[in-house]
């Protein structure tokens, strides 16, 4: 292993001794202590930072993942009880689609992890072979790249709470050792949980919590396995290599904390949140709510659910005849253009600014008084955010008026 290994042992050797180097520049003691200690926390910031675009990846994965669910449970649906080859067939093609089409894969969750593991396995053989680098015996080499005998000996002797950096429960006596190691590996282990906790409890829609949905069910196989399996191999890893998963945890959960909050996943309980916070923000400044917002912008562009009466079909015998003639509300009530705010005009209220249009023909897109949606949906939008202003001017001016 240490042959396959050996690029990658130098390449965590090189980071470790350069960010050492850079701790003792800003005034660290050079030898065994902290700098060493903080040197495999900055090597696994330094690896974090590389694997970056695998984590928007993975982010942006687990949203699809998240928004397919329903369309993932109907083709469940579909091929209930089918076990012929034919269906089996059809229906993996079917999901293959659907993962197309949502761009996501069911494994882009595991691509850090997976991409970690290396670098973990040769930080966990670098500090294995401290003793023997320090003492020139290592076979085939005298270094580890930059890692000589002497820095090796200074790695080795430096502690955590006492605790050396190459020492495991397993390969010591010292009872200090085997408490440090026994709480790293609850934190180990508590910090995986609460990782794919964050996503699973807080960034996934109510719809797609129910236990039929496969998602939901491996992700809390994950959460039970993962924890548990860390924490019988823990006892095998090393002080330094039990502070490279600590801090590469704690890195995850801050990652997520921001991504959940600044971009939750379209119906979970964090978009809720996010949405109250960015109303009471909007609110204090005059601003339209998101939910208004999206309103006007689904009316301007037409995409908005219209209300009043369906429009009942009409042969086009009758479609002849009354084409070029007014109809709905405009024909009965005579009513006369208005500005688009939604003031009464012989009869015509908002309701028919936004949902009634004339008929005539094959269905223009303007509406009573020759306003398109847009300019409607403008004008609506304008009106209410001046009325918002005046309304959060005279709340400043209570409190003021409190105040004084």
């Amino acid at each position: 292993m240490d042959t396959i290994l050996w690029p990658l042992k130098v390449a965590v050797a090189w980071v470790m001794v350069y960010i050492h180097k850079f701790l003792v520049l800003v005034g660290m003691h050079d030898g065994s202590g902290a700098a060493w200690v903080l040197s495999i926390v900055g090597l696994t910031i330094f690896v974090r930072i590389l694997i970056m675009p695998l984590f928007v990846r993975q982010i942006r994965a687990s949203r699809g993942m998240q928004l397919m669910q329903p369309e993932l449970q109907a083709l469940q649906a579909k091929y209930k009880g089918k076990k012929d080859p034919a269906s089996k067939q059809r229906q993996q093609e079917e999901m293959m689609a659907l993962y197309r089409k949502h761009g996501t894969n069911p494994f882009a969750s595991c691509f850090p992890i997976l991409i970690q593991m290396p670098i973990f396995f040769a930080l966990f053989r670098v500090l294995a072979n401290l003793e023997k680098v320090a003492e020139g015996v290592y076979p085939g080499h005298i270094s580890i790249g930059p890692l000589t005998a002497e820095l090796a000996g200074d790695v080795q002797a430096s502690t955590v709470f006492g605790a050396h950096l190459s020492d495991s429960f397993m390969n010591t006596d010292d009872m200090t050792t085997k408490v440090v190691t026994v709480i790293m590996i609850i934190a180990m282990s508590a910090t995986q949980w609460y990782t794919m906790a964050q996503l699973s409890m807080k960034n996934m829609p109510e719809s797609s919590k129910n236990s039929d949905n496969p998602m939901i069910r491996s992700q809390r196989v994950m959460m039970t396995v993962m924890p548990v399996f860390f924490a019988f191999t823990g006892v095998q890893f090393q002080i330094g290599v039990l502070i490279y998963w600590v801090t590469s945890n704690l890195w995850t959960m801050g990652q997520q904390f921001y991504t959940i909050n600044r971009m939750p996943a379209p119906g979970s309980e964090a978009e809720k949140k996010f949405r109250a916070r960015e109303n009471a923000k909007r609110a204090r400044k005059g601003m339209p709510s998101l939910e208004e917002e999206e309103r006007a912008k689904a009316e301007a562009e037409g995409t908005a659910p219209t209300g009043g009466q369906r429009a009942q079909p009409v042969r086009k015998n009758r479609q002849k005849k009354g084409a070029g003639r007014p109809s709905g509300a405009e024909g009965r009530s005579g009513s006369r253009p208005d500005d688009g705010d939604g003031a009464k005009t012989g009869g015509a209220g908002d309701a028919n600014d936004s949902d009634n249009a004339t008929t005539g023909g094959g269905g223009s897109s303007r509406r009573p008084g020759g306003l398109t949606d847009e300019e409607i949906a403008r004008r609506r939008y304008e009106r209410r955010a001046r009325e918002r202003k005046r309304a959060a001017a005279r709340r400043k001016a209570q409190n003021k008026k409190r105040r004084g």
